[in-house]
């Protein structure tokens, strides 16, 4: 098979793997707070307690990430380096968020089981996720060939990761919940995800064709020593994965929990309206992730990120808005996280091509490519941006005294699971809950997922301006002088 046909026929097998795993993925990340708060009726110690466990647990993962990169580097098959890990990971994977979304223990019993759970999961999807995203550099060195890899692939993530809030908020909160209660749906929709996330990596594992010749076996096994040289030697490394850290906080906050809790409290208790919230904010990036590619052709990297930091400000300023015109409030609340989102989307996708491009100024550097331990720097800064945006979230609901109000929420969500209380007597109970949240603590909701976010997108912008040194023209000459 040619170059050339190996390229269309990787342009799809390879970004349609991760459909299903941006499906998973939106749902650990974005529900499992919300699942709990709704569904378990914690204490505040108890809460602080599964806090502390994800906090932990995601800053072992981030921790781990680079030794999972190293020894995927170190991995020599005849299915060659990635394919395997992407095969056990995803399986593990599947059965532990089945587990966790599956269990009716509540209190500290459930606290355990967490705790269990979360870091075998943290563990599963390390193998996956670096598996699957250090493949793009074995795909193609070639500039052009890597954006369209990169897009297309964010493109199907965000696929998955938008139908996931599509049809998760939808199934699991208001009238149209599985089964009548939130306890029941939410298993469902957890085995249905965890089926058909190993099913959509089969296309990249079965159809995705690396160049085996980029991957020479290292001299030596390297270690932890060789994790760490490799990040100190690689200045650039340094910078861009701040930077991302620095933007992937803000990225998460609205979707990590405070925005399905403020709508919720805001405009009713109906899953179909969080729904239509991520599906308008996720259908401008859609635009972007197909054309990117043609866009990054036209305009440069640095000066398309103050374009994004505007469109992204006047984003901002609309979700605002929308407390001073309550008639519009909810329309003006999801064009708003439309226009921000498509900013900091953008964003996201010049942190990840900005990451994979550094695997040349480390060969350039150091004479080695170290593909899969640079690699296992974007999962390990979404993974520390994760821990703090849960910080973040279950402060906000602990300061603002929500949990009183989800607590009473999870008690009559387990009453319709045991089938005491009818649904219709559900629903009315729990609106009856939400009319009793304040303005000022709708309000703090609001202030936390809009300020925030904007001043750290502001701040990342200002750092990569500055100190991000690998723009188009520098990586072109890299290239050359590597083929020299």
């Amino acid at each position: 098979m040619d170059e050339l046909k190996i390229r269309k026929r990787n342009l799809w097998m390879f970004p349609l793997g991760t459909v299903g795993r941006d499906m998973m993925y939106n749902l650990v990340t974005n529900f499992l707070l919300t699942y709990i708060l709704f569904t378990k009726g914690l204490t505040a110690p108890q809460l602080g307690a599964i806090t502390a466990i994800m906090v932990a647990a995601r800053v072992f993962d981030a921790l781990n990430d680079p030794i999972m990169g190293n020894i995927i580097e170190l991995t020599r098959t005849r299915w060659g380096k990635f394919k395997p890990w992407l095969v056990f990971g995803i399986i593990l994977s599947s059965v532990v968020v089945t587990m966790v979304f599956s269990t009716d223990l509540k209190g500290w019993p459930f606290v355990v089981l967490f705790g269990v759970f979360y870091f075998c999961y943290s563990i599963a999807y390390t193998m996956h996720d670096i598996a699957y995203w250090g493949m793009v550099p074995a795909l193609s060195s070639d500039a052009q060939a890597r954006d369209q890899y990169t897009s297309r692939a964010t493109l199907f993530a965000g696929i998955g990761g938008t139908l996931a809030g599509i049809v998760i908020p939808m199934l699991t909160t208001g009238s149209a919940t599985i089964g009548g209660s939130a306890n029941v749906a939410y298993k469902a929709v957890a085995m249905g995800i965890c089926l058909l996330a190993p099913a959509f990596l089969c296309f990249t594992i079965i159809g995705a064709r690396e160049r085996r010749e980029a991957a020479k076996a290292p001299k030596s096994a390297g270690g932890l020593k060789k994790i760490v040289n490799t990040v100190i030697q690689n200045d650039q490394l340094r910078w861009i994965a701040l930077i991302f850290l620095i933007q992937q906080v803000g990225n998460g906050i609205a979707v990590g929990g405070l925005g399905s809790t403020y709508i919720y409290f805001e405009y009713g208790y109906d899953g179909g309206l969080y729904s239509l919230f991520t599906t308008v904010g996720m259908s401008a990036t859609a635009f972007l992730m197909i054309f990117y590619p043609a866009i990054s052709r036209r305009i440069d990297r640095k000066p398309l990120m103050n374009i994004m930091a505007g469109i992204a400000i006047a984003g901002f300023a609309l979700m605002l808005l929308s407390r001073v015109i309550p008639s519009a409030g909810f329309a003006l609340l999801t064009a708003g996280y439309m226009f921000s989102n498509f900013g900091l989307y953008c964003y996201y996708l010049i942190m990840m091509i900005s990451i994979i491009n550094t695997v040349e100024y480390n060969e350039y550097k150091t004479g080695a490519r170290d593909e899969a331990i640079i690699a296992s720097v974007r999962p390990f800064v979404t993974k520390m941006a994760s821990a703090v945006i849960v910080i973040i979230t279950t402060g906000s609901y602990l300061l603002s005294g929500v949990t009183i109000y989800t607590n009473q929420i999870s008690d009559l969500e387990s009453a319709a699971a045991l089938g005491t209380i009818a649904e219709a007597e559900k629903l009315a109970s729990i609106q009856a809950v939400i009319s009793g949240v304040s303005d000022g603590q709708r309000l703090g909701l609001l202030l936390c997922m809009t300020i925030l976010p904007c001043a750290l997108m502001l701040l990342s912008n200002y750092l990569y301006q500055k100190k991000y040194r690998l723009d188009e023209a520098e990586y072109e000459r890299i290239c050359k002088a590597l083929e020299k």
